[in-house]
């Protein structure tokens, strides 16, 4: 009896130890999941409507409406350091007739803790426009037979293609607060021979996600005091309202916009006051306004007195659409 006892306890000893080696045998020879592989790529697009368009407290739409889109594919180097290139457009109402900017840029971001910065060129483009003047038919300042016929004797090139180069940089405290300055530079700011260089100061206070329950809804608050200034034109100008061969000193300005943002997943409506401290008058010699009214609005660069409105106190609503796509494969 003990050697029968004895063989059945072996042959259980025997058949535990072939189920452990059995087990241990399926943990060595099963296949690792292979490694997920995060391509370096994204692409952010997006569309947007907005009643006016508004660009550092200037319409560029004669202050009606205006759509925009971009395209932007990003490169992640690692994960603090990004980048990109992209080709943007909005539809503007210019006095050469020009009826829409293009605009092409690139650049690098790269991200230290809570510093986010962005250095690049933004070059912006205006397909068919017409040089114009106060001479009908052309040849006060334009060509003989160019499209003129703008009794204010206001004037524009026909090519205002022009570039800048930038930096910005963005510290966020926390999840609600963030501040950022951006500096702007361009040697002819569209293509007047005026060099230009832009500065701005921002800040956005982003609402608890709490603030509308479980709706999905964000709010933020934001806002941004800027100064441009502004260089000597070239002679094309100057000889346009006769002030001589150097050109037209455009006045520098400051300019600021505060709003209130709502977000809805990829959706947001940002409704926006900005303004400029420029008078009608210097507005006008700036901008080559086509509606710009006799308003007795002189100044030593507007001694017509034609005065523009395109620089006034504006509000602006604007709905977009963004959309970010990543691991691109």
């Amino acid at each position: 009896m003990k050697k029968v006892s004895l063989s059945i306890a072996a042959v259980a000893v025997a058949m535990g130890l072939g189920s452990a080696s059995a087990a241990d045998l399926g943990k060595v020879y099963t296949k690792a999941p292979a490694p997920v592989v995060v391509s370096p790529w994204d692409v952010a697009f997006g569309a947007s409507i907005m009643s006016n368009y508004v660009f550092r407290g200037i319409t560029q739409s004669n202050k009606n409406g205006s759509v925009a889109a971009y395209f932007e594919p990003r490169y992640n180097i690692n994960p603090n350091l990004q980048l990109y290139a992209g080709v943007a457009g909005e539809s503007i109402s210019f006095t050469n007739r020009a009826a829409a900017e293009i605009d092409v840029y690139a650049g690098i971001r790269p991200t230290f803790g809570a510093f986010a910065f962005d250095f690049g060129v933004w070059g912006y483009l205006y397909p068919g426009g017409q040089c114009t003047d106060g001479q009908l038919g052309g040849g006060l300042v334009c060509p003989v037979g160019a499209n003129a016929v703008l009794p204010s004797l206001n004037a524009l090139k026909g090519n205002l293609d022009f570039y800048e180069v930038y930096g910005k940089v963005n510290y966020t405290f926390n999840d609600y607060f963030a501040v950022g300055s951006n500096v702007y530079y361009t040697p002819s700011f569209l293509n007047s021979g005026a060099e230009g260089t832009y500065a701005s100061i921002t800040a956005k206070l982003t609402a608890p996600g709490t603030l509308f329950g479980t709706s999905g809804i964000g709010a933020y608050l934001s806002g941004e005091f800027g100064r441009q200034w502004l260089g000597t034109t070239d002679s094309f100008y100057s000889l346009a309202i006769a002030l001589g061969p150097n050109g037209i000193n455009y006045a520098d300005y400051n300019t600021w916009n505060v709003g209130v943002g709502f977000t809805y997943k990829v959706f947001t409506l940002d409704l926006r006051y900005s303004g400029t401290d420029l008078s009608k008058a210097n507005c006008n010699a700036f901008t080559g306004d086509f509606t710009a009214q006799q308003t007795g609005s002189f100044s030593p660069i507007n001694p017509g007195g034609f005065g523009s409105k395109w620089c006034g106190d504006q509000f602006i609503a604007k709905l977009s659409a963004d959309v970010t796509l990543g691991a691109l494969k």
